[in-house]
């Protein structure tokens, strides 16, 4: 079992070692007093019990992670034989150089150190251990548990091998890593979000609009799930003032440095730009529009588009890292793209006029682009090409060609996979590449992450139009649905639908339109469409009568209810369910017995079945009949027939 040591039992440090002892690591986490100690255990606990109390994790497997932690005052007992060492303490210069200068004192020479900064200099610290070429950034996100992001980060003297090797660490932990490929200010996302935050308080600061107006613009037109100047007050506002002190990127504005003055830092004091000491503020939805949000948008884009100048990361990197490091709905190339270069360029250089900041003046890269005329979606070509081969950006398409398997993962985790009109449309152009696709026998339908499945329509990003729930336009919404879903159910291969987390709303009607659906015990399955006030709509009225009775439907349906997988599995909604440790396991044992059996005979039982249901038994048998001459014709009938005499095990061509 390989060792790795955590230094510093705090919010941060304590979730590392948590993921990583879930991963199966020896882990031991040291810091300067054992009331630390202390705390971190008994925080780690509750996040055991919570899983374990909601079927997350086996009994038996949370006292395994456990028994792989060890809490030490010793920093010799937490380094020597340890493999990877990974500083979280303060966002300290000094105190983390200090940290490393006593580490490499016990560490052996093939240790490999990582500091989780959020922005302070890779290249900086490590000039002070033994082993700058061994050293590197793992920003990780708070909650440790929850993000999916760590930033991994290359000093100006790391070597390949190190970043290598912090990327497949991350992945072993089951988190996502982005590779920042400079020692930059902010690396990707703070860099992106930091002015974005800062900007906004300015423009606050001017009377350029007020703060309801800036974060109702943001949230309700723009679907972000928190304005910025609340998303400021979340975070900390101490946070974000010692962020722009730190940085170069945008100065602090006056109103921030009065809230700092006066202890108002937001959240966690109870007041900051608002007044959170009756919880959540309530933003109002009629202001949206009011505010010019190209005035935050457009220098987001601009910074991207310089972390692409400098080569720190690709367009594709910089908008996964900001939609999973902060739940933005899109990166800030693909809303670039979206509005147009063009139009990002001409407010940028507005706003340049207007604040004098460098970080308000068009890259290079930018005005490259609008010069050869590379807009974006409307010229066919921005940071993302929209001509020839289709490229998604909300799926994963992933084949294992020995097998003849396919897997089509809705990849918005940051979204909890949540079906927008864009996902919907990427859904059928991946069904009508994949249904013609010869190295293909079975699909299996998935989430990315491993909390869910797919949390059904994303509402808070169609509501961003007033417009969309208006009868006519909801019809539509509807129909929209109805029709993917359906190409699922038509699909001329076996459908898996593998339900890793919740699936609720269109994710559960999702799942029904599939052939078959394993479920982890770890999520939950339901038509909650009811308890907000809406009924399903993409078929969930129909597929779930067919599949668990009318009286159950009727029970699933009109009380929004939520159930287990064992309780889905008992009302046969699912095939079965699965402890998570086995959840891929059993849904590779399926697909690989399905694409073994012959693909033409499968379609044409899958067709019987569907479609003959709910017709009169000899119109019913009239369908079957064709389908079976249709079978009987074929090659696969008789290579199975000579493999049955044989005593062999066939191998069908599909032919």
């Amino acid at each position: 079992m390989k060792k790795i040591a955590v230094l510093g039992a705090g919010a941060m440090g304590h979730g590392i070692a948590y993921v990583s002892a879930l991963a199966g690591y020896e882990v031991w986490i040291r810091d300067i007093d054992q009331k630390f100690l202390d705390k971190a255990l008994a925080n780690i606990q509750k996040l055991l019990d919570k899983a374990v109390a909601k079927g997350k994790m086996k009994e038996e497997k949370a006292k395994e992670a456990l028994s792989r932690l060890h809490f030490t005052l010793d920093m010799k007992e937490a380094i020597e034989g340890a493999e990877l060492v990974i500083e979280a303490v303060p966002e300290i210069l000094d105190l983390k150089k200090k940290v490393f200068e006593e580490v490499q004192q016990y560490a052996s020479p093939e240790c490999i150190f990582a500091t989780n900064t959020s922005g302070l200099s890779i290249t900086e610290i490590s000039k002070v251990t033994d082993r700058p070429e061994r050293f590197m950034g793992l920003h990780f996100f708070n909650p440790v548990p929850v993000m999916q992001l760590v930033e991994v980060i290359k000093g100006e003297l790391t070597a390949d091998s190190t970043i290598e090797y912090g990327v497949k660490f991350v992945k072993s932990i089951g988190k996502t890593p982005v590779v920042v490929k400079k020692d930059v200010e902010g690396f990707i996302v703070n860099r992106c979000l930091v002015p974005y935050l800062a900007l906004a308080i300015d423009d606050v600061d001017r009377k350029v609009a007020t703060q309801e107006e800036i974060d109702a613009t943001m949230k309700f037109k723009y679907a972000f799930p928190m304005g910025p100047i609340e998303l400021g007050d979340f975070v900390g506002l101490d946070i974000l003032y010692h962020s722009g002190e730190q940085w170069s990127l945008v100065p602090n504005a006056q109103a921030l440095k009065e809230k700092i003055e006066n202890n108002e830092l937001g959240m966690k004091t109870g007041k900051g730009f608002y007044d959170w000491s009756k919880g959540r503020p309530e933003i109002p939805e009629e202001l949206a529009g009011k505010y010019d949000a190209l005035r935050l948008l457009a220098p987001m884009v601009n910074i991207a588009s310089g972390l692409i100048e400098m080569g720190v990361a690709s367009a594709e990197e910089i908008d996964l890292a900001m939609k999973l490091g902060t739940n933005m709905p899109k990166g800030p190339c693909e809303l670039g793209d979206e509005i147009g270069l063009d139009v990002i360029a001409k407010k940028l250089e507005e706003l340049h006029a207007e604040k004098g900041l460098d970080v308000l003046k068009p890259t290079e890269l930018l005005m490259k682009m609008v010069k050869e005329g590379k807009l974006g979606k409307k010229s066919g070509e921005g940071f993302y090409s929209y001509r020839g081969e289709v490229s998604f950006k909300n799926l994963l398409i992933e084949k294992d060609t020995e097998n003849k398997i396919a897997k089509l993962i809705l990849n918005r985790p940051h979204r909890l996979n949540a079906i927008s009109f864009e996902l919907l449309d990427e859904m059928e152009l991946a069904l009508k590449q994949l249904a013609k696709d010869d190295e293909v026998r079975v699909l299996v339908i998935t989430g990315a992450g491993d909390k869910s499945f797919s949390a059904g329509f994303d509402l808070q990003e169609a509501l961003a139009d007033p417009s969309t729930l208006k009868p006519a336009n909801s019809a539509m919404v509807s129909a929209r649905g109805n029709e993917v879903f359906t190409m699922i159910e038509k699909f001329p291969k076996p459908v898996i639908a593998a339900i890793n987390g919740y699936a609720f709303g269109g994710g559960c009607e999702l799942s029904l339109a599939c052939d078959f659906r394993i479920m982890s015990k770890a999520g939950k399955i339901g038509l909650t469409e009811i308890a907000i006030g809406l009924i399903p709509g993409w078929g969930g009225t129909q597929r779930m009568a067919k599949i668990i009775g009318l009286a159950k439907a009727k029970e699933m349906i009109m009380l929004a209810k939520r159930i287990t997988a064992d309780e889905a599995e008992q009302i046969g909604l699912v095939n079965k369910a699965v402890d998570p440790e086995n959840f891929w396991d059993e849904v590779n044992t399926l697909a690989k017995a399905l694409a073994e059996l012959p693909p033409i005979s499968l379609r044409m039982a899958k067709y019987a079945i569907n479609y003959g249901y709910e017709l009169p038994v000899e119109a019913g048998q009239a369908i079957e009949a064709a389908y079976f001459g249709i079978a009987t014709s074929t090659e696969d009938v008789i290579e199975g027939v000579r493999a049955f005499f044989e005593k062999r095990k066939p191998e069908f061509k599909g032919k």
